[in-house]
């Protein structure tokens, strides 16, 4: 068992499901702030490691309000953009893992520009741009294959998307290091975004190769079990009540209301196991 099925075993119960839909909402109100009141938000709300080491710990939170653009135009497509990978990544990984992956992206941001800050004195302005955009590497490991309309008319790969968005990180990165770009206020934002995109990156390579399994839920496996479950009616329980059972212990939802259950995809059949078995039992042919 790898060490996010540890972590969910003990702490899913706590996971929030549907969390893209609040993060949406979170940043339509960031973006209304910042139409009524632009520099409220940069005054008391951002990321100033400064003002949270003097005392202002809301900013912990509070900076993740800040919308990805000022654009009526392009924030519409940008939160759709985001509320569709956002949940498409939580019905693959379930919500526990989606959370795990979100909220340690932000625990990243905070913990680079404090570090910044004790070394170097100054304040960067992180947001959570970069945290978004990393989403669609996630959405890309798992589906390769996914066209989206580029322009809205030509037809195109995630994987190829994902390389394009990777080289906008490298960019980025690059670019902190420009002597022509590191000097004023500029260069202090040249700084932060590097740094975001750092963390960003880094949480997704932690998340993926950190895991034995990058895709213990995958695609096919999530849409067997909704067909399964609309083949049969909700009567359809096991003698003692119970509406789930691992094919290998017998161990049901009601033995450890902690447990997981999945439907395995390489199993000729309807099989469903718990999370302690999920990887480990012999495939029925």
């Amino acid at each position: 068992m790898d060490w996010l099925s540890k972590l969910e075993r003990r702490f899913g119960k706590y996971a929030i499901p549907n969390l893209m839909y609040y993060i949406i909402i979170m940043y339509a109100g960031g973006f209304i702030l910042q139409l009524i009141n632009p520099s409220f938000y940069y005054q008391y709300l951002s990321l100033d490691a400064s003002a949270i080491l003097h005392g202002q710990i809301w900013r912990i939170i509070t900076f993740m309000i800040q919308p990805p653009s000022t654009s009526v135009i392009f924030i519409i497509f940008a939160l759709y953009l985001y509320y569709m990978i956002g949940t498409q990544l939580e019905r693959a990984w379930g919500a526990f893992r989606f959370n795990v992956y979100f909220f340690a992206g932000i625990l990243f941001h905070v913990l680079a520009a404090i570090l910044v800050y004790l070394i170097t004195g100054i304040s960067l302005p992180i947001d959570t741009w970069y945290l978004n955009m990393s989403l669609f590497f996630a959405f890309a490991a798992l589906y390769p294959n996914v066209q989206f309309l580029l322009f809205f008319v030509i037809p195109v790969k995630v994987k190829w998307l994902a390389l394009l968005d990777g080289a906008y990180f490298l960019y980025t990165v690059i670019l902190a290091f420009f002597p022509s770009y590191g000097g004023g206020i500029f260069g202090i934002i040249y700084k932060a975004n590097a740094v975001a995109a750092v963390v960003s990156i880094l949480n997704f390579i932690i998340f993926f190769l950190g895991s034995r399994n990058m895709k213990p839920y995958s695609p096919k496996q999530v849409k067997r079990k909704r067909e399964f479950q609309k083949k049969i009616r909700p009567v359809n329980t096991y003698a003692n009540g119970a509406k789930h059972r691992c094919a290998v212990c017998g161990r049901t939802e009601l033995d450890n209301p902690n447990l997981e259950f999945r439907y395995c995809s390489k199993c000729n059949g309807n099989y469903e196991y718990c999370q302690d078995h999920l990887f480990t039992h012999t495939h029925v042919n």
